[in-house]
């Protein structure tokens, strides 16, 4: 089903890149306190986790975006909201973006849902009464839907929330070559060519540096990058396999998806259609809101950051 959010901007964030760069650039990084916890995977590389430290009547699962981590202003906010609301909570690091390399010369992907499942697995073995939430936010919105879609190992989800949804990832890269999107696409180059480069005295790569330094669009990274050392055959196939919006038709367990139709990120026909949404599934669509934006009512400098209570409304419902 799709529904018309009731997010409604601030008056003085109207647009899309407003909405997107003001909780970047602005928002206060705070967090509850939170113990760090190490899980080893079959491969030999390894995981971490940020736990905060408070009991809860259910426990929710945070992936954080692309190259994301605790600095990014949406994981503190979440984890905050989610303490207050009564919640447990752990937020989980792709490889590679908890402070430190992981151990291969590959990370993390858009679609790679295998180390999700394995987190979720080992959750659920600790404590199978325990019910269990996963919320996502952009890049990690879009591997849990894809691992939602899947469905191996994604039963002791009770409910699931994805922010901000790359839903068709070649038209995400196209929408980030255009008009001002590109600081993003810049931004978020530069982030992934900093972990590229602490990798180089450890592993053998498939880039040079030179040639790492000319790769100025994702599409250009992602074939030469991220295909090759995640083991596609190329950017298309790469974006072919990863993209979420193809499982969701598959997707049972209920699930909120919340979606700004101005995202400078994703262009508005890859949104999907009502027709695409599997059993339970929700699609709330907002005008504005920009790219895990979502900035309400409030002055400059304390503002209302919408997205923490419309998800922990809906854990309320589901949990």
């Amino acid at each position: 089903m799709i529904a018309e959010s009731a997010f409604r901007p601030a008056w003085w964030l109207p647009g899309p890149h407003l909405q997107t760069l003001y909780p970047s650039l602005c928002r206060r990084r705070r967090h509850p306190e939170l113990t760090r916890e190490r899980l080893e995977l079959p491969d030999g590389d390894f995981l971490d986790l940020d736990w905060t430290r408070n009991d809860g009547s259910a426990l929710v699962l945070v992936l954080h975006g692309l190259e994301g981590s605790l600095e990014s202003h949406y994981t503190g906010g979440i984890l905050e909201a989610l303490v207050a609301a009564g919640y447990r909570a752990v937020l989980m690091y792709f490889r590679g973006c908890s402070g430190e390399p992981n151990r291969r010369a590959r990370s993390y992907h858009s679609g790679e849902t295998v180390d999700l499942r394995f987190v979720i697995a080992r959750l659920a073995e600790r404590d199978a009464s325990t019910s269990l939430a996963v919320i996502g936010y952009s890049l990690g919105g879009n591997v849990l839907l894809k691992a939602l879609g899947e469905g191996a190992g994604m039963g002791p989800v009770r409910t699931a929330v994805a922010v901000s949804v790359p839903f068709e990832l070649d038209r995400a890269a196209w929408r980030l070559e255009q008009g001002f999107s590109r600081i993003y696409q810049r931004y978020l180059l530069n982030k992934l060519r900093r972990s590229y480069r602490a990798k180089l005295p450890a592993h053998t790569m498939p880039v040079s540096l030179t040639r790492l330094d000319a790769l100025d669009t994702f599409r250009q990274f992602d074939n030469e990058v991220t295909a090759p050392l995640h083991g596609f055959r190329g950017v298309d196939d790469y974006y072919g396999r990863s993209s979420s919006r193809q499982y969701l038709s598959a997707i049972t367990t209920p699930t909120l998806i919340l979606h700004a139709a101005d995202d400078p990120f994703v262009p508005e026909d890859a949104i999907p259609t009502d027709s695409e949404l599997g059993p339970g599934m929700t699609l709330e669509l907002s005008r504005r809101g920009g790219h895990v934006g979502f900035v309400a009512d409030g002055l400059p400098f304390r503002a209302r950051y919408w997205l923490e209570g419309r998800i922990c409304a809906h854990l309320r419902e589901h949990l």
